[in-house]
């Protein structure tokens, strides 16, 4: 039987298994090279893994859904240069696990808002977002500052990151809970944003 393109599109099963081929080793191509370039796997200079604090913030900052609204990568086009700072690397990103990259701007992108607003401003947006940003429409996170931070489980979170590679000390590890200490879900989640894209922001 001659192997013919119409003879691959009657047999849909053949048409399954050449089409899966073909993504198989299209995806390889693409995918594997990327383990082994530096700039995709070694942090960029001066990027150190998540304190403690900003760890928890992190993970309330997924809790709360935020990734939905806010994207945390700045594509190298100049209306995104002018306005959110130096474009997004991917050596900024090695310490994420999952990454917040996303493309959903509902809210404005948050890859370098560390630093630009202080703790203060923070606070009151979190508890009525309204009363920085008058057409705002984030919900309010009052709530937070009446939760305190979850120090339980911080420890062993470091453990395992550690051994999937993030360079903290033992004595970070064993003083992670105490840096929780007192501390609120809303200081967690300011003390992560405020960390956001610091490592570049001098190169902007």
């Amino acid at each position: 039987m001659k192997f013919t393109h119409e003879l691959i599109e009657k047999k849909s099963a053949l048409l399954i298994v050449l089409v899966l081929l073909v993504v198989s080793v299209g995806g390889m191509v693409e995918i594997i090279p990327l383990f082994f370039q530096r700039s995709t796997t070694e942090p960029v200079a001066g990027l150190k893994p998540y304190p403690a604090l900003q760890l928890a913030g992190r993970d309330i900052y997924v809790r709360e859904g935020c990734y939905g609204c806010h994207s945390q990568m700045i594509r190298p086009f100049r209306a995104e240069t002018e306005r959110y700072g130096h474009y997004s690397v991917a050596g900024e990103s090695v310490y994420d696990r999952p990454f917040q990259w996303g493309s959903k701007r509902t809210g404005p992108d948050l890859a370098r808002v560390g630093g630009r607003y202080g703790d203060a401003w923070h606070r009151i947006h979190l508890d009525n977002p309204r009363d920085v940003v008058p057409e705002s429409n984030m919900p309010a996170y009052a709530f937070l500052s009446r939760t305190p931070a979850d120090a339980s489980h911080i420890r062993r979170k470091l453990e395992v990151l550690r051994s999937l590679g993030h360079p903290y000390t033992d004595e970070e590890i064993v003083a992670a809970p105490q840096a929780l200490e007192g501390k609120t879900e809303q200081d967690a989640l300011i003390a992560y944003l405020q960390g956001l894209g610091t490592a570049l922001k001098g190169d902007r």
